[in-house]
C-alpha cells in the first residue's frame, strides 16, 4: 500500500515535539510540564554516551554506523561546551538516519520478541504501551509521562494502521523516541531547596551515572531515584559505593580523560609520510588506546596516586606501538604490559606517543605547542595566543641548528618572552622525542640539550619534567577542577574557589586517589545544587519541523 508522504506528518512532528526555534531553549511541552521541577540545563549527549545508551537499552549487538556532529570545547572541556550546543539541520538528519537504523535492528532483528516483550501473536496495543513505557524510561532516563505514553502509543497505532503492520508502527514510535530532545539531551530539572535549587531525583541520578559510567542510570539507580532513596545521605552514598565498585567505572574514567586530554585532535591528526614513515591510522588508534589503558590501570585497577601518571614507566603496548617505541613485542595477545627501561627517558603520560604526536607539527616537533598544551591540560593554565604582529622572521630564518637555538632567539622579542617563558621550558625538556614520539638524541647533527628552567627552578629532560609535574600542587588542583566541571557541565565560578581548595586538600589527604576524589565529590550535596546560567541553553533547531513520516520510517509506501 502506498501512503502519501504527508499522511503521517502530524505523527512525525509529534514524535519530536519540544524542538525549539534557533537560539532558543526547547519548548516546554505538555508532557514536560508534568515533570517535577524546572528544566535548568540541556547537555547534548556525546557520541560515546549515545552509543552506551543504545547498548544499555537494547544490548551490545546493535550496530551504530554514523558520524556525529563535532562537540565544542570551552574553558578546557567539551563537557562545558556541550551545555551550549544545539543540533543543526544536517545533524538532525544524521540522528534520524541512525534512529531508523537502530529501530530496524531492534524491531526486525532476531531478538525482536525479547526486546519488544511480546511475540507476533500477542502484538497489540498493550504490548506497544508496555514497550514504550519500559524502553522510554531507559532512553529518557526518567519515567515516561502519561502524555508521552499516549503520544507514542498513538504514533504506533497510526503507523500500524497505515502500514498494515504492528511492528512497522512500533518502529515508527521507537524512531520518534530516538530523535526526541528527551533522549538526545540530558535535560536536568531542579526543585526548590533551602538556599536555592537542587536537582530532582532523576537528574541527580543521571549526573552521578554519567560521571562514573558515561551512561544513563541503571535499574538500581532508577529505583533509588523513584523511591527517593537517592536524596538521603545514606542512600546516595550506597549508590556511589556500588557504582565505584563496578567494572563500568572504566567507561567513565576513559570518557573523562578522553575529554580532558583533548583526544578529539586524533580526528585530524596527520603526519608527513616522508618524515615519519612509521605513522599510520593504526598507530594513532593504538596510541589513544595505550593512554586510556594506562590511566585505567594506574587509577582504577591499582587505585594509585594520580601524580604517578607523570612518572610511571609501566604501560600497555601492541605491535603498532612497539614498532614506534622500538622495543620488542613478544606477547601472543593483542595488548601486553610493558615497563620502559630508565635509559629510555620514558616517564609517564607526557612521553607516550599520544601526547607527543598530538601536540607537534606534521613534520616536526614543537616545544611551544607541547608546553602550551601541558600547561592547559594538566595545570589549567591558559597561555594566550601570540599577537598578530609578532615577527617570526628570525625563527624561520634559522633553518639549521636546534629548536632550542631558534626559540632562544625568538624570546629576545619582548612581546613573546612572557608566554614563552612558561611554554617553552617544558616543551624543550621533551625534545628528545620527535613529532611522532620516537626517541632521538641528535638534531641537525647536534646533541639535543633538554635542560630547562622555570622560575629559577632547574630540571632536566622528560624524567625531570615528569617529577616536576608530580610534585606541583597545581596539577592535583587542576584535576579536581576538571572533575567537578565535567560532572556539572559548567566552569566553577570564583565563589567556589574555597570549596575547590578544600576538595583539593581532601584529595591530597586521601593519597591522591581518583576513587576517593569521585566519592567525595559525588556524596557532597553541593555537587547537585543548581546555579542558573545568565543565558539559558539552546536546544534543537527548527529543522525538526520539516521532518516527514518517510524520514522516520525510511520511505513512503
Amino acid at each position: 500500500m502506498r501512503i502519501r508522504s504527508g499522511l503521517l506528518a502530524a505523527v512525525a512532528l509529534a514524535a519530536i515535539t519540544g524542538c525549539a526555534t534557533p537560539d532558543a531553549a526547547p519548548k516546554q511541552t505538555a508532557a514536560a510540564s508534568t515533570q517535577t521541577g524546572t528544566a535548568v540545563a540541556y547537555r547534548r549527549l556525546t557520541e560515546s554516551q549515545y552509543r552506551h545508551a543504545i547498548r544499555d537499552t537494547f544490548g551490545p549487538a546493535i550496530a551504530i554506523n554514523a558520524r556525529f556532529e563535532p562537540e565544542r570545547r570551552e574553558e578546557g572541556l567539551q563537557a562545558i561546551g556541550n551545555a551550549r550546543l544545539s543540533i543543526t539541520t544536517s545533524g538532525l538528519e544524521q540522528y534520524i538516519a541512525v534512529a531508523r537504523s537502530v529501530s530496524d535492528q531492534v524491531i526486525d532483528g532476531k531478538d525482536r520478541d525479547t526486546l519488544i516483550g511480546c511475540t507476533p501473536e500477542k502484538a497489540d496495543a498493550a504490548c506497544a504501551e508496555a514497550f514504550i513505557k519500559t524502553r522510554g524510561e531507559q532512553l529518557f532516563r526518567r519515567p515516561v509521562t502519561a502524555e508521552e505514553q499516549a503520544r507514542y502509543a498513538a504514533i504506533a497505532a497510526d503507523g500500524a494502521k497505515a502500514y498494515g503492520d504492528f511492528h512497522k508502527g512500533l518502529k515508527l514510535a521507537l524512531t520518534g523516541m530516538l530523535v526526541s530532545p528527551d533522549f538526545l539531551f540530558r535535560i536536568e530539572r531542579a526543585v526548590p531547596a533551602r538556599g536555592g535549587m537542587k536537582l530532582d531525583a532523576y537528574s541527580k541520578a543521571s549526573r552521578l551515572s554519567y560521571l562514573l559510567w558515561d551512561s544513563g542510570p541503571d535499574a538500581a539507580l532508577m529505583e533509588a531515584a523513584r523511591t527517593g532513596e537517592i536524596n538521603s545521605s545514606k542512600g546516595l552514598e550506597a549508590q556511589v559505593d556500588r557504582m565505584l565498585a563496578s567494572p563500568r567505572l572504566s567507561d567513565g574514567v576513559r570518557a573523562f580523560f578522553t575529554d580532558m586530554l583533548q583526544f578529539e585532535a586524533f580526528e585530524t591528526l596527520s603526519k608527513d609520510g616522508a618524515t615519519y614513515p612509521k605513522f599510520s591510522q593504526a598507530v594513532a588508534d593504538s596510541a589513544r588506546e595505550e593512554t586510556l589503558r594506562f590511566l585505567v590501570d594506574q587509577l582504577v585497577t591499582k587505585n594509585g596516586d594520580y601524580r604517578d601518571i607523570f612518572t610511571a614507566r609501566d604501560t600497555y603496548l601492541d605491535r603498532n606501538l612497539a614498532f614506534v617505541y622500538n622495543v620488542p613485542f613478544i606477547s601472543a595477545e593483542k595488548w601486553a604490559p610493558y615497563t620502559f627501561k630508565p635509559e629510555s627517558e620514558r616517564s609517564g603520560i607526557l612521553t607516550q606517543v599520544t601526547f607527543l604526536s598530538l601536540f607537534a607539527h606534521p613534520a616536526a616537533s614543537s616545544p611551544t605547542i607541547r608546553g602550551v598544551k601541558l600547561n592547559e591540560i594538566f595545570l589549567c593554565l591558559q597561555i594566550p595566543q601570540p599577537p598578530a604582529d609578532v615577527d617570526f622572521s628570525k625563527v624561520q630564518a634559522l633553518e639549521h641548528g636546534t629548536v632550542r637555538v631558534r626559540l632562544t632567539d625568538h624570546m629576545t622579542n619582548p612581546g613573546c618572552i612572557g608566554c614563552h617563558a612558561l611554554s617553552d621550558p617544558p616543551g624543550l625538556a621533551l625534545e628528545r622525542f620527535d613529532g611522532l614520539g620516537q626517541h632521538r638524541t641528535m638534531e641537525n647533527g647536534q646533541l639535543i640539550d633538554v635542560s630547562a628552567d622555570i622560575d629559577g627552578k632547574k630540571f632536566h629532560g622528560s624524567t625531570g619534567l615528569g617529577q616536576r609535574l608530580h610534585d606541583d600542587p597545581e596539577a592535583a588542583a587542576c584535576l579536581v577542577r576538571n572533575v567537578v566541571a565535567y560532572g556539572t557541565g559548567r566552569a566553577p565560578d570564583p565563589a567556589e574557589a574555597q570549596a575547590l581548595a578544600k576538595r583539593t586538600r581532601d584529595f591530597a589527604s586521601d593519597g591522591y586517589r581518583l576513587n576517593a576524589l569521585f566519592h567525595g565529590i559525588l556524596t557532597d550535596p553541593q555537587f547537585y545544587s543548581v546555579k542558573l546560567p545568565a543565558d539559558r541553553p539552546r536546544g534543537l533547531q527548527s529543522a525538526a519541523l520539516s521532518v516527514r513520516t518517510k524520514d522516520l520510517s525510511g520511505a513512503s509506501r
